[in-house]
């Protein structure tokens, strides 16, 4: 597979994600002076985060011990794995990188206290603690996220998976045309795996009829405000959210909190804050009168109408944040969340259900609390996080 005999060897390989390889670096070199556990590396598939971190153990000389999440599922498997990796001297005494690639391959109370092994290792490890996943926001990676440095690897752009693309023709001798090399990296929405291994299917076919579907492919959050802060062509705005999780209210908040951090012009500002009013209005017609065909309109407000509110694009680089109301409100479900993991668990380790579990967790809530032998027991059991130690003590 070209994605395999092709994969970058060497830093300087790399290719569009000049920002985050830096600061990829940086964290590596300055671990033992820094305050980050580890660096989470996050973006879409196929924008280099693994390869980015190979390419800088070639460069920096040091040992790689790659882990994919999805493998060591519960607590004893990442101590056996990643805690052990941790702990032990590299070979022949060089530095050593940690990489645990697809962190969003656990899932929770199934995994059996994998994910706070992970945080536990990275308390202690000696050696830095590289993670790759693709939507850190969820959730349940609240603690990993403040404990580690955030990377974000965005989308690539057409013109720098043309770049790699052309690059791959020249070494293989491949006979396709530049009209076709844009048309493979234009419909690989970001996506420089997917572009490759385009590439190898019309170098396979060598003649015959190729052709090239628009991929449609989930965009981050953040992928979307970049496209509307960083324009003003309505044009490219409007398909800001088509592809996005997010639904209509949460596009809402995310734009009323980092406007501000991207417009300073006063002017800009309130255009902005116009067209967001304006499809609240729609918004609220469709709640009142059922009128969903006001949705094109509040899609279009919220992107292009947000595009073209600004005189001209800033050119400064802005870190992009979730407002406080969504974490507030993260926080709030994390709160119901916590008794109902525990109940999870429990039905786990007793082969019941979760909502019998849920009926009975305050006859656990007394055991925790008043016996210490049983505590324990439960402790080890159930692989509880110190936080639901602390929710099962109160």
């Amino acid at each position: 597979m070209y994605t395999a005999t092709h994969q970058p060897h060497k830093m300087s390989e790399i290719i569009g994600q000049e920002k985050g390889v830096s600061a990829l670096v940086s964290f590596v070199k300055g671990y033992k002076a820094g305050k980050k556990k580890a660096a989470l590396l996050y973006g879409p598939p196929g924008t280099g985060k693994t390869a980015s971190v190979y390419a800088l153990a070639h460069d920096l000389n040091l040992e790689i011990v790659e882990v994919n999440a999805s493998d060591v599922r519960n607590h004893e498997q990442v101590q056996a794995t990643i805690g052990a990796a941790a702990g032990q001297m590299s070979l022949f005494f060089r530095g050593k990188v940690i990489l645990v690639d697809e962190i969003d391959g656990l899932s929770g109370a199934k995994d059996r206290g994998g994910l706070s092994a992970v945080l536990s290792v990275m308390e202690s490890s000696a050696f830095p603690i590289v993670l790759t996943c693709a939507n850190p926001w969820d959730t349940k990676f609240s603690s990993l996220r403040n404990k580690s440095e955030m990377i974000a690897f965005e989308p690539l752009s057409t013109k720098s998976i043309v770049s790699i693309l052309s690059s791959i023709t020249a070494k293989e001798s491949i006979a396709i045309d530049e009209k076709s090399v844009k048309a493979i990296a234009r419909s690989a929405g970001g996506d420089a795996r997917a572009a490759i291994v385009d590439l190898q299917l019309a170098a396979a076919l060598s003649g015959a009829d190729f052709e090239l579907g628009e991929r449609e492919k989930e965009e981050t959050i953040i992928s979307a405000l970049i496209k509307i802060f960083k324009t003003t062509d309505p044009s490219v705005a409007i398909t800001a959210f088509d592809h996005v999780r997010e639904n209509v209210d949460e596009q809402f908040l995310w734009l009323d909190e980092n406007i501000p951090k991207e417009y300073e012009k006063p002017a800009d500002l309130a255009r902005a804050y116009n067209k967001l009013s304006r499809a609240d209005v729609f918004s609220r017609r469709i709640r009142r009168w059922q009128h969903w065909r006001f949705l094109v309109y509040i899609n279009a407000l919220l992107t292009a109408g947000v595009a073209v509110a600004k005189d001209e694009k800033y050119r400064k680089m802005t870190e992009y944040k979730p407002t406080g109301r969504i974490l507030k409100m993260w926080w709030a479900k994390q709160k119901a969340m916590k008794k109902k993991t525990i109940a999870e668990k429990i039905a786990l380790a007793t082969h019941s259900s979760t909502r019998q579990a849920l009926q009975n967790i305050e006859f656990y809530k007394v055991m925790y609390a008043k016996n210490k032998s049983m505590a324990a027991a439960l402790t080890f059991e159930l692989q509880l996080t110190k936080e639901e130690c602390e929710w099962l003590a109160k």
